[in-house]
């Protein structure tokens, strides 16, 4: 009788530690599709990032070559206006027509400057838009990361308190990813900042 009541036990211990071992299995399951759909999203994000920068550094490298060259014309400007003093008269006509370019071209840098700047702020603005969603991705990859050492350390040690540890981890990494996925502005700015 006792060696039944024994047998009986190791098969109940046996049994329950199957079903641990299935909820394991199947969390790390569910976790890597979300992993890998996430990363995804996250690898295109990442390259609209880098997009996002190569067109903001060449639109201000774009914006300080107008700045030089606004800087010249009204250095022409100014020779221009020095000469007319010194001729007084002669080549008058050439001095206002050359007076006449470099305003005109003041004019034009300007509006091109405002222009580029506007340009070159939007894209800086995707980039800070982006790398909000990024953030929302690194958190959750790096949440899920442990959700899944702690699984494997639960199918190793049979304790289920840290199944329920990890599903706590898990379920933020899930919130982080579709926040990233679909676009919410859900972001615990004190850890990212604490993490970067």
């Amino acid at each position: 009788m006792h060696e039944m009541s024994d047998l009986q036990e190791k098969l109940d211990l046996s049994e329950a530690k199957n079903r641990l071992n299935n909820w394991v299995a199947i969390s790390v399951a569910i976790i890597a599709v979300f992993m890998a759909i996430t990363k995804v999203k996250d690898d295109n994000i990442v390259q609209a990032m880098l997009q996002a920068k190569s067109d903001a550094v060449d639109s201000w490298n774009e914006y300080q070559s107008k700045k030089i060259k606004h800087h010249m014309a009204e250095l022409g400007l100014n020779q221009v206006r020095a000469l007319q003093v010194l001729a007084q008269g002669k080549g008058s006509e050439e001095l206002l027509s050359q007076q006449k370019q470099y305003q005109d071209a003041i004019a034009r840098y300007q509006t091109e400057e405002e222009t580029l700047s506007k340009k070159a702020k939007g894209f800086e603005k995707q980039y800070d838009d982006l790398n909000f969603r990024d953030d929302q991705f690194d958190l959750s990859d790096a949440t899920l990361s442990i959700s899944l050492a702690m699984l494997a350390i639960t199918a190793l040690t049979g304790k289920r308190k840290l199944l329920a540890l990890a599903w706590l981890f898990a379920g933020f990494g899930f919130l982080m990813g579709l926040a990233g996925l679909i676009g919410l502005s859900l972001h615990p700015t004190a850890l990212v900042k604490l993490l970067s």
